[in-house]
């Protein structure tokens, strides 16, 4: 059974199948704030999304970062690893990517279990 959660025209905020939690690209809450605040709140967001799905961050199976410019590769990467709960680092991939906005430096994708 496919189950699908704040579905819209264009997409479903969370999708689950068969134990698995898809969650649409999350971004920040305030895109005039710099690379560590748009990860810091994307991030939260990522945390609510899996709490509401019946999961947590000690179950993302993947992640796929986009970021605007890998000059901020480094100061994402700062907020990431103090969110991830050590022992716990999932599957992740980040790319260079084009922003939806024009202010928007990060976006993030991902996969987890439910508990």
């Amino acid at each position: 059974m496919i189950e699908r959660i704040e579905t819209k025209k264009r997409m479903s905020r969370i999708v689950k199948h068969n134990g698995t939690i898809y969650l649409c690209g999350q971004v920040c809450n305030d895109a005039e704030r710099g690379i560590k605040e748009q990860t810091a709140t994307m991030l939260e967001k990522v945390d609510e999304l899996l709490a509401e799905a019946g999961s947590n961050r000690k179950h993302i199976l993947s992640a796929t970062i986009y970021i605007k410019d890998m000059q901020y590769f480094a100061e994402m990467n700062e907020v990431w690893d103090a969110w991830v709960p050590e022992g716990y680092a999932p599957a992740r991939a980040c790319v260079e990517a084009s922003m939806a906005r024009e202010a928007l430096l990060v976006e993030i994708s991902v996969v987890a279990a439910e508990i």
